[in-house]
């Protein structure tokens, strides 16, 4: 099969959601004038490592956040945000936090979803999550298309869940990834180790 993305995949979803696959997921808090937020996001990644960056793109848009959503909103009032990691444990709290709540609303709050301060920006974090990043903004990128937006941020902080780290590596239990298409998650608890050639 081959098909070009203006012309349509004539299947019954989306196969580019699914290819670019598995994803972590960035569980995105901010705050702002209007409270606290938190949202996934699953295009989301790690990009550099000195210094440390990553990037998040919101893909749509709310009616009342000005093309955007609350939290590309309260980034670029704020200027800082924090990427918080999800467990299988925590699946259903992030599921939850997803709704399409009214601006304002503290998901947090809403969820259940035990929250804590970060320490080198104005923002929480996700408690119980087994890493989060606390991020200052680098820039907010317009990208092709309607409502698409790359968030590109600084890592300032890190938080790792002291029963994630197991003989100083960073290991937790499972990671949770999305598979693409609406629903579509898996936990992935198996690794193997397999190192680069010498020189490579």
């Amino acid at each position: 099969m081959f098909y070009r993305p203006q012309d349509g995949h004539g299947l019954p979803h989306n196969p580019f959601n699914a290819i670019v696959a598995p994803r972590p997921i960035g569980w995105i808090s901010t705050r702002g004038t209007m409270g606290d937020n938190l949202a996934p996001y699953s295009f989301f990644n790690a990009v550099a490592y000195t210094p440390p960056q990553v990037i998040f793109s919101s893909t749509s848009a709310k009616p009342d956040r000005e093309g955007t959503k609350d939290s590309v909103a309260q980034i670029r009032e704020s200027g800082v945000f924090c990427v918080n990691l999800v467990t299988y444990a925590l699946k259903d709290q992030m599921n939850a936090s997803c709704a399409n709540f009214p601006a304002g609303t503290d998901e947090f709050a809403e969820c259940g979803i035990e929250k804590a301060e970060c320490e080198t920006i104005d923002c929480p974090r996700v408690a119980a999550a087994p890493a989060s990043l606390e991020c200052r903004l680098v820039q907010v990128v317009e990208l092709l298309g309607e409502a698409n937006f790359l968030v590109h941020g600084e890592v300032t902080g890190v938080h790792i869940a002291d029963d994630c780290l197991r003989e100083g590596y960073y290991r937790p239990k499972d990671r949770l990834v999305r598979f693409g298409y609406r629903g579509d998650y898996a936990a992935v608890n198996e690794a193997f180790e397999m190192l680069r050639p010498a020189g490579g």
